[in-house]
C-alpha cells in the first residue's frame, strides 16, 4: 500500500475528529469542514509526508474557519490516545498555530469551534504582521491579490523563517489554462456561498512561482495537488536554504 493509500484508509478518524468541533460554531460549519476535509487532498499530504514537525510553531495565512489548527489538535489527541498510524511520520502533536483571515465571519467560526487552542487574527496579509515561525502554510489565497502584493506577502514570509524553515505554498498553474479557469470559477462560486464579497484573481504559471521563491533564498519542490479535482493545483514546498 502506498503512503497515500494508508493516508486515505486513516482518514475518516480524523475526518470525524476534526470537524466535530464545528458543530459549536453552526450547521454550515461543520459541513463546510466535513467537505472541505474530506475532499481536499492536501491536508492528507501535510500528514502522511510529516512536513509538520512536533511542536512547531505554524502560521496559517488565509486559515478561513481554522481547519488546520483543527486538524493539527486531533493528531495531537490520536498520539496521546495510541492511535497515531504507527506507518506516517510522526504526529504534530504540540504544533502551535496563529491563523490570519481577512472575513470575519469565518474568524467568529474558528474561534467558536477551536477556543484558546489556537490564535485566530481578523486581518489583512498584505498588512498584518507575521510572527516568527517555523511553517508557514499559504493554501489557496495568494491570488486574491496582486502580482506586486503577492510578492511582498511571500517576502514577508520568508523573514518569519529560519533557516530550514518551511514555506508550504498552494496556487493554481496557470499554465493549465482549463484547470487554471474551472479553479478561478469555483473559487469565485465559493467566495458568494460563504457570503463574501468576489474580487478578481491574479495568477502566474508554476515557472513563475518557482522562480520568485527562488530568488527569496528557498529551495523548492513541487508536488501536484488536484488529485480527484478538476483543478490545476500544485502544493509547492519551499525551504529556507542555510546559504540564503
Amino acid at each position: 500500500m502506498t503512503a497515500a493509500a494508508a493516508a486515505r484508509s486513516n482518514w475518516p478518524v480524523l475526518l470525524d475528529a476534526a470537524s466535530a468541533p464545528y458543530r459549536s460554531a453552526g450547521r454550515f460549519a461543520w459541513r463546510f469542514a466535513r467537505g472541505k476535509l474530506g475532499i481536499d487532498p492536501v491536508f492528507r499530504h501535510l500528514l502522511y509526508t510529516g512536513l509538520v514537525a512536533p511542536n512547531a510553531r505554524v502560521l496559517d495565512i488565509g486559515c478561513g474557519q481554522g481547519l488546520l489548527a483543527s486538524l493539527l489538535r486531533e493528531c495531537a489527541a490520536l498520539e496521546r490516545q495510541g492511535q497515531w498510524p504507527s506507518h506516517w511520520p510522526a504526529a504534530p502533536a504540540g504544533a502551535r498555530v496563529t491563523g490570519i483571515e481577512l472575513m470575519e465571519r469565518d474568524v467568529q467560526r474558528a474561534r467558536a469551534a477551536l477556543g484558546s487552542t489556537a490564535e485566530f487574527i481578523c486581518g489583512d496579509m498584505r498588512s498584518t504582521p507575521f510572527p516568527e515561525v517555523d511553517v508557514v502554510v499559504i493554501l489557496d489565497v495568494l491570488h486574491y491579490i496582486t502580482v506586486p502584493e503577492q510578492d511582498e506577502v511571500l517576502a514577508r514570509a520568508r523573514r518569519a523563517l529560519p533557516v530550514g524553515g518551511r514555506l508550504l505554498l498552494r496556487i493554481g498553474d496557470a499554465a493549465s489554462r482549463c484547470g487554471f479557469w474551472t479553479s478561478q470559477w469555483v473559487d469565485a462560486l465559493v467566495t458568494f456561498v460563504r457570503g463574501h464579497r468576489v474580487v478578481p484573481q491574479y495568477g502566474r504559471t508554476l515557472a513563475q512561482w518557482i522562480a520568485q521563491l527562488e530568488s527569496l533564498g528557498f529551495v523548492v519542490k513541487s508536488e501536484p495537488m488536484s488529485r480527484g479535482t478538476p483543478f490545476a493545483n500544485v502544493l509547492l514546498i519551499a525551504q529556507v536554504a542555510s546559504t540564503s
